[in-house]
């Protein structure tokens, strides 16, 4: 029997070749920070239902589950969802496949045992190529017809400009967020990372979002 909840989240974060082994590292270790939070888990204790159930994807031509459906309803759960995060080795190589990393988070909350009020998938990257599997204009209508919101954290890199910085929120917010309340916030450094993943992670718990907006800190 399902179990029901306030939201289904998936974060999928990116593992292709333009994300090495450091920062593979860096970004699991910014997510289990936040989901540890005090004020992340007073989000979640804020819910209708006092609970969200939360999956870590990282996506490149494949998709890998670093850590698994865990329903977070407190600071227990929370700390050992955050430590599988961390202890997994990578399991995602190669080329973007934006489209298909969202058919495969739309796909992981169909087949879970839970049933979210709300579903979101928290998708995170540092460009908008995608090379093999569906368009990512296909992928992002499937989610949306299924009633899912997507939302995005793009992560600028200030010292490779060729690859993601400029341009990179607005290209975010034409071809990857939608769906209600679907909104942009940006890593703009490596030391800012953890806080905007913390806000974004507040922003769709507590489900005040402001539509198709996008937030910076």
């Amino acid at each position: 029997m399902a179990q029901d909840t306030d939201l289904e989240l998936v974060l999928l974060a990116d593992a292709s070749g333009s994300i090495d082994q450091r920062e593979i590292a860096f970004q699991r270790q910014g997510y289990a920070a936040a989901i540890t939070d005090p004020d992340v888990l007073a989000a979640v204790a804020n819910t209708a239902y006092g609970s969200i159930a939360v999956i870590y994807v990282e996506w490149a031509v494949n998709q890998a589950v670093v850590a698994d459906w865990t329903l977070i309803d407190g600071p227990e759960a929370a700390a050992g969802f955050a430590a599988t995060l961390t202890a997994k080795p990578r399991q995602a190589y190669g080329r973007n496949a934006i489209g298909a990393a969202l058919v495969e988070a739309l796909r992981l909350m169909d087949t879970n045992e839970f049933t979210g009020w709300r579903r979101v998938i928290d998708f995170s990257g540092d460009s908008v190529n995608s090379y093999t599997g569906p368009s990512i204009a296909e992928a992002r209508a499937q989610v949306l017809a299924a009633g899912v919101t997507i939302n995005a954290l793009p992560i600028l890199r200030p010292d490779d400009p060729g690859r993601a910085h400029g341009g990179l929120e607005a290209r975010y917010e034409q071809m990857i967020i939608g769906g209600p309340g679907a909104f942009v916030v940006t890593a703009e450094t490596r030391a800012t990372f953890a806080e905007a993943v913390k806000r974004k992670l507040i922003l769709e718990i507590s489900g005040t979002l402001p539509a198709r907006t996008v937030a910076r800190r």
